[in-house]
């Protein structure tokens, strides 16, 4: 594969990468030529991953960690660079707990904080000293969300979080910009993944979010999201930095 939207020779660190949009975007980074590191808490998901991967001609390589620790986020992305050319990051991993403002659990806040934002930051920030150390040009690309940008009912604290990766994507990308090192975001609306499916069990959850909240009338897809993520990883972006990507049904254009 040659082009703008090629990553041959590129290895790509994806964190999240056992489930979800990581476990899709890990795939999709793959099919577009790069060499994935896929990180994540469970290794047995990572295989999984990883052999699909394989399966379909791509290179892959497992690295169980916890992206909330500093040394071993440290540790994933020494694992990169030994790989290869490390050119990219995914900070794809995060969680959400929804609840009502009024008696939200502190501890879900701190847990909402640890994975959304302090693992965003960690990845983030240990790549971005990579690409600076060794003076290449690179890509990193934040999870963010809708809810970044608007509010929602018993989402107090993932609002929180994801109007916080939205700065922080801005802030890194205006510092490091000159340096080469791009720092964007994909903001997708709900997706079928096995952190939402248990929303759309409620039958006026799904009809409030497809009928009157979603101008689509459709959730977005794990593969919708993964192909922003790859735009934004490739060449073909290559004059765009510090942006959040919506993919989200037109839901912020309300």
């Amino acid at each position: 594969m040659t082009g703008a939207w090629a990553l041959d020779g590129r290895v790509a660190l994806v964190t999240g990468a056992g489930r979800g949009l990581g476990r899709g975007i890990a795939i999709e980074l793959a099919r577009a030529g790069a060499e994935v590191v896929c990180v994540a808490r469970s290794r047995d998901e990572l295989q999984a991953v990883a052999a699909e991967i394989e399966a379909a001609g791509g290179r892959a390589h497992v690295h169980p960690a916890d992206v909330t620790d500093e040394r071993q986020v440290a540790e994933a992305v020494a694992r990169a660079q030994a790989a290869g050319d490390l050119r990219i990051a995914v900070a794809a991993a995060g969680t959400n707990r929804p609840g009502p403002a009024v008696d939200y659990a502190m501890a879900d806040w701190d847990a909402l904080f640890a994975v959304n934002v302090r693992a965003t930051f960690l990845t983030a920030r240990a790549v971005g000293a990579s690409l600076l150390a060794r003076g290449v040009r690179g890509s990193i690309v934040t999870i963010s969300s809708q809810m970044g940008t608007v509010g929602y009912p018993g989402r107090v604290a993932y609002c929180a979080t994801k109007h916080a990766v939205d700065g922080m994507t801005r802030a890194l990308a205006v510092e490091w910009a000159r340096d080469g090192v791009r720092v964007n975001a994909v903001a997708p609306t709900f997706v079928l993944t096995p952190m939402t499916a248990g929303f759309f069990e409620d039958p006026a959850f799904r009809e409030e979010v497809l009928e009157r909240r979603l101008p689509t009338g459709r959730l977005a897809s794990v593969e919708d999201v993964a192909h922003a993520v790859r735009y934004l990883a490739c060449d073909a972006s290559s004059s765009v930095t510090g942006h959040v990507l919506h993919v989200d049904g037109g839901w912020t254009a309300w």
